[in-house]
């Protein structure tokens, strides 16, 4: 039988850590990071990381464990937090994994392997290749052949798809049907956190982008560069970073900046809700004007008994 575990999910700037604090002091747990930037060190400011006070003494893991020069994906996430799952229950305790990335905590709670390929590896290197040579037309011909159909446009998804088709000679979409049935990894408690008006979410991620300049966004950009870290890093194309750049090479005002953060933090969180609405086993709690963390926890845990968690 699947062990328990709660997720705790939603937008940025919803609560999820304070909840996910609240719920780990309840319940004897541990927290497990499942935000894709937060991996990264030297990150804190511009990725919300929790600071210490904002642990309260819970144990929280996957955060700041990745040099920001890597590239991480749902697969290589999974490899190495479940192991620390695992852990967590071996020692009696209960993970609780927070986090806004949908398909990183797929990639641990359903437990299904990712098709092959290599990003990077000398298939990738040979498909870009070939791409530079030949255009898109003759890969996307090749893929149809093998019964995808992707937009030509969308190159990056026709490279990764061809990766895969080329080293395991299967497509994406096969190992896909093969694992969908598969029993999920652990049997988790899906909890979500959202604001019932949209305008109270925007306030509030606004504010929060403000309170990251106020702490030192620019500086923080500014010294993953200094520690020659290159423009091109994937790090550096997270939601705030990339705008900052900007300013830091005089492309961009801070006004501007910081509108654009605002803009795009504000359409990531529509993206997290579209991907999180899939899944039918969240039990949502909404947030009205002010996030009441007291009658949440209240919730979580009648919701989390009923589940037989106790």
């Amino acid at each position: 039988m699947a062990e328990k575990i709660i997720c705790v999910v939603g937008p940025t700037a919803c609560g999820k850590t304070k909840l996910g604090v609240l719920l780990a002091k309840r319940y004897d747990g541990e927290v497990v990071s499942a935000d894709s930037m937060q991996i990264y060190k030297g990150m804190t400011i511009g990725t919300a990381a929790p600071t210490a006070e904002e642990m309260e003494g819970v144990p929280h893991h996957m955060i700041a464990v990745a040099d920001p020069a890597e590239q991480w994906s749902a697969a290589r996430y999974a490899r190495a937090a479940v192991p620390i799952v695992d852990d967590i229950l071996r020692r009696g305790k209960r993970p609780i994994l927070v986090g806004g990335t949908g398909l990183w905590l797929d990639a641990v709670v359903q437990g299904r392997t990712f098709a092959g390929g290599h990003a990077g590896g000398a298939v990738r290197r040979e498909l870009q290749a070939q791409l530079a040579r030949e255009g898109i037309g003759p890969l996307l011909e090749e893929l149809r052949e093998a019964a995808e159909r992707l937009h030509p446009a969308d190159e990056k998804r026709i490279l990764r798809a061809l990766e895969v088709y080329r080293e395991t000679g299967k497509t994406i979409s096969a190992h896909n049907a093969e694992t969908r049935d598969l029993p999920p990894r652990y049997d988790a408690v899906w909890i979500g956190l959202q604001f019932r008006d949209r305008a109270d979410m925007k306030t509030l991620i606004d504010r929060r982008v403000d309170a990251m300049v106020a702490a030192g966004l620019l500086e923080e950009v500014g010294q993953l560069l200094e520690s020659g870290l290159p423009r091109e890093a994937t790090a550096l194309q997270a939601i705030g970073y990339k705008e900052f750049l900007g300013v830091l090479e005089g492309t961009a005002t801070m006004e501007q900046a910081v509108a654009e953060v605002k803009l795009r933090s504000r359409q990531y969180a529509k993206r997290q809700l579209t991907w999180l609405r899939r899944n039918p086993d969240i039990h949502w709690i909404w947030w009205e004007k002010d996030r009441d963390f007291a009658r949440a926890l209240q919730v979580s845990t009648e919701i989390l008994a009923a589940a037989g968690v106790f």
